[in-house]
């Protein structure tokens, strides 16, 4: 790899305009590009987006990150989120995403990117920004937002009452009692009323009533 280029791109996520823009007056910078993947000097994630390979990394890229610029408009939400703010004891391997597009799944060198399509009404509350070590950001929901879209889209979970809701969040997915008692209910009823949802209702119901740390109501 030419030096130069690694030294233009300050950070291990890239785009195709941001490689361009490195090779300068590169006389075929479409050629070294596939000659660069060729070598494995840098890694196609998906169509226009990179990472820089082993022997040219200089940190750890984040998967965040490239969470929000495969596919989007998206944020980083369900199973990952819950995982990533300690909600949910197992860890999660795949990035799982929402968006107000369709459903889709990547498949890719670095790891599986799943999105999930949510009605634009709700999608732009309850996000954060995030920022990296080396100043990039990615969005990712609230713990009770990334909590409301998991139960929304459990289509499966059969949840019809406030008692098989708790059921299914502390022996289902087997989150903390005390998590769940330092939950925001006036949020969750914010996303209730935006989704439609009567599981989210469920939800701020239950927060509202309080969860013991021994997971009894209050």
């Amino acid at each position: 790899m030419d030096i130069a280029v690694r030294r233009e791109i300050l950070s291990e996520e890239f785009d195709y305009q941001t490689i361009m823009h490195a090779l300068g007056d590169h006389v075929y910078p479409r050629g070294r590009i596939s000659a660069l993947i060729r070598g494995g000097d840098i890694v196609r994630v998906k169509k226009g987006i990179y990472v820089f390979g082993e022997q040219y990394r200089e940190r750890p890229y984040s998967r965040e990150v490239l969470a929000n610029i495969i596919y989007g408009p998206s944020y980083i939400s369900l199973e990952y989120a819950m995982g990533f703010y300690g909600m949910i004891p197992e860890s999660v391997e795949g990035v799982t995403s929402v968006t107000t597009g369709r459903s889709r799944r990547f498949e890719t060198p670095v790891g599986l990117f799943s999105y999930r399509s949510v009605p634009a009404a709700a999608f732009s509350v309850g996000i954060d920004r995030m920022e990296t070590r080396d100043g990039k950001s990615f969005l990712i929901a609230l713990p009770e937002k990334a909590l409301a879209d998991k139960i929304r889209l459990d289509h499966g979970s059969g949840i019809s009452s406030q008692r098989e809701l708790k059921q299914y969040l502390i022996d289902s997915l087997r989150i903390d009692p005390a998590t769940l008692a330092g939950m925001n209910a006036e949020r969750v009823e914010e996303y209730s009323a935006l989704y439609r949802s009567r599981k989210i209702g469920l939800l701020a119901k239950l927060l509202h009533r309080g969860i013991g740390r021994g997971g009894r109501w209050k």
